[in-house]
């Protein structure tokens, strides 16, 4: 499989299993292509023409030719200069193989862009009948937040290091975010887990969180009990970063009782428990390799891949789900 083709299916996956819809996806990706055009000279330095097909500003194809073909890659949660000097040491020294690096947490300019694919959780918040004004007010703070502080970041660190040792490097995002927030949902609706705790056990069937209990980083109930009723399950694992940390008030007036996330700041658990929701972690760590096998596994059907797990990372197919 070529470098660009392994970027643009996972976008391709991520669009199709995104929360909005294909269709409003599409329609966003043609609003883009109609602003393009009306780009001035000095405009254009400062856009990207991935964005015509690719929704998604934390994942791109960082480094490295995109017509390398790639069989061997290192997949890993977070690849900082670290793990991409673990790569090239692998490779040296052990004859690995390697040909490309794939990150999960965006690095460069995905980086530095990460606020932008936080727009997607207004119409997350609008589906479970949040007024859509007040979605996105709430939001518009949270992102000018993010945005401030991404934005005195060293971004290009471990973008440089690969260039400098000759790494393709790719980081996959929301993509990978859409598929495990989708895969919940689908769950959720299908095995209608009535308490609590028949949730938390639900998700321990999951290769990925068994995995995290052997690790002690399991799914845990940090706000309800476990007797307490699931109600309306609302799913928090999608759209770049936490969103508003006051956003649980209008979750509760619209119905709905527990959140399932992968983390939650203290802030925003306090603001949820006085809500008197319900929130579930199914984990950080655990949720991303989740998503990202998800992902994996549509890239898979267009050509085979070997995988060296590093930074968190274990490859899981669907046979063994």
């Amino acid at each position: 499989m070529r470098l660009d083709a392994l970027y643009r299916k996972a976008v391709a996956v991520g669009i199709a299993r995104d929360p909005r819809g294909p269709d409003e996806v599409r329609r966003l990706l043609e609003e883009e292509r109609a602003l393009s055009e009306k780009l001035g000279d000095g405009e254009r330095e400062g856009w990207d023409p991935d964005r015509l097909f690719n929704p998604y500003a934390d994942t791109r194809l960082l480094a490295g030719d995109p017509a390398a073909e790639v069989r061997r890659v290192a997949v890993g949660i977070d690849i900082d200069v670290a793990e991409v000097l673990l790569a090239h040491t692998l490779n040296r020294d052990r004859a690995a193989g390697i040909d490309a690096v794939v990150a999960h947490h965006p690095q460069g300019v995905a980086l530095a862009r990460l606020a932008d694919v936080m727009r997607v959780q207004s119409d997350m918040l609008a589906a479970f009948g949040v007024a859509i004004s007040v979605a996105e007010q709430l939001l518009d703070a949270r992102i000018s937040e993010v945005e401030r502080r991404v934005l005195p970041g060293n971004h290009g660190r471990t973008v440089d290091a690969a260039r400098l040792l000759g790494l393709p490097l790719v980081c996959v995002h929301t993509p990978a975010d859409n598929c495990v927030s989708s895969h919940l949902a689908a769950l959720f609706d299908r095995e209608r887990p009535a308490r609590l705790k028949d949730l938390v056990d639900l998700l321990r069937t999951i290769p990925e969180y068994r995995a995290a209990v052997r690790r002690m980083a399991g799914p845990k109930i940090v706000s309800g009990s476990e007797n307490g009723r699931c109600g309306r399950i609302a799913i928090e694992m999608t759209g770049g970063t936490e969103g508003a940390k006051t956003v649980y008030d209008s979750y509760a007036a619209s119905g709905v009782s527990t959140i399932v996330g992968m983390h939650i700041s203290e802030e925003a658990l306090e603001n949820a428990k006085k809500a008197r929701l319900n929130v579930v972690l199914a984990g950080h760590i655990s949720s991303d390799t989740l998503g990202l096998n998800l992902l994996f596994d549509e890239v898979e059907k267009e050509a085979p891949l070997e995988f060296v797990g590093v930074s968190g990372f274990a490859r899981t197919r669907a046979a063994e789900r």
